[in-house]
């Protein structure tokens, strides 16, 4: 398999894992932990995670002038990023949440456009227009709006979440040109803990443990391996045989595997506009991610 072909593989195994996520973080918040104290877990745990892992990773310095950067990508990926859309999904239920976010590519697209040059295809934008109309056909006509206490506030924060990880996207690219992903990832993770410990703490010491329940304590586990953990490494890794938009394009996959999981947990239900929604998505990221020539990733 090509290193393009993994990086596709890689991208998509973050939508699955994103897509289940909405669900299993809205199990555990707010009912066990505050969104802001889940976020510190989070953060937290990954910091631990990825510092033991870059122990066995490649020994690379990073340069003074490339930490601005650095903490640029800290600040949007990580502490607005996550704030914004653990807060914001409390508010709102998982399924909106999650189509929020595809507005990502098209922040991405233009992002891109202006800040590293980036061409922009005609196929991709067809391609990201396309996976749009589904994945808004799929909110509005696909599902219902339930568990959303305050979902006026609650998708503002949801956008502002897809705004930042579009910023972030961009921003990232030419560390992941320049450097390992193990040597710099450790930092974004170091810096984005100590901005978003003063907004968790409180919330992290309120966590009554002896209450939650084992199958509470597995769904955060699983947000802090596989939903901070496996997918920033798996994001950074394909970042580099793909650039900004054909990553971001993925996120048009999450509310369709949101929506799967649901269905196979007997909370939803399967129709022909969710399977048209379906159509419309994969054949938008496949415009995207298809490679005409070499220079188009």
């Amino acid at each position: 398999m090509s290193k393009r072909k993994w990086a596709l593989l890689a991208a998509t195994l973050v939508s699955i894992i994103y897509g289940v996520t909405f669900t299993i973080a809205k199990d555990v918040m707010p009912k066990y932990v505050e969104p802001f104290g889940f976020i510190a877990m989070r953060v937290g745990g990954a910091v631990i995670l990825f510092w033991l892992v870059s122990f066995f990773g490649p020994k690379e310095k990073i340069a003074m002038g490339d930490f601005p950067r650095i903490i640029a990508a800290a600040f949007f990926g990580v502490a607005l990023n996550m704030l914004s859309f653990f807060k914001g999904l409390s508010y709102t239920s998982p399924i909106m949440g999650a189509v929020l976010m595809v507005t990502t590519p098209m922040i991405v697209l233009i992002l891109s456009a202006f800040i590293i040059k980036e061409r922009m295809r005609k196929r991709k934008v067809i391609g990201i227009l396309l996976g749009l109309a589904g994945t808004i056909t799929l909110i509005l006509y696909g599902k219902s709006m339930v568990n959303a206490p305050n979902a006026t506030l609650g998708n503002l924060l949801v956008f502002t979440n897809a705004f930042s990880y579009g910023i972030y996207l961009v921003i990232v690219k030419k560390l992941m040109d320049k450097y390992n992903a193990f040597t710099f990832v450790k930092w974004i993770y170091t810096f984005g803990f100590i901005m978003v410990l003063p907004f968790g703490w409180n919330e992290f010491q309120a966590v009554q443990w002896a209450i939650i329940p084992m199958d509470i304590l597995w769904k955060i586990g699983f947000v802090v391996v596989f939903s901070t953990f496996i997918t920033y490494l798996f994001n950074l890794l394909s970042m580099r045989e793909l650039n900004p938009t054909t990553i971001a394009v993925f996120v048009y996959l999450q509310p369709f595997f949101a929506t799967i999981f649901a269905v196979g947990l007997g909370k939803d239900e399967l129709s022909w506009i969710k399977l048209l929604s379906a159509l419309l998505i994969f054949v938008g990221v496949y415009l995207v991610t298809q490679k005409k020539v070499s220079s188009d990733q």
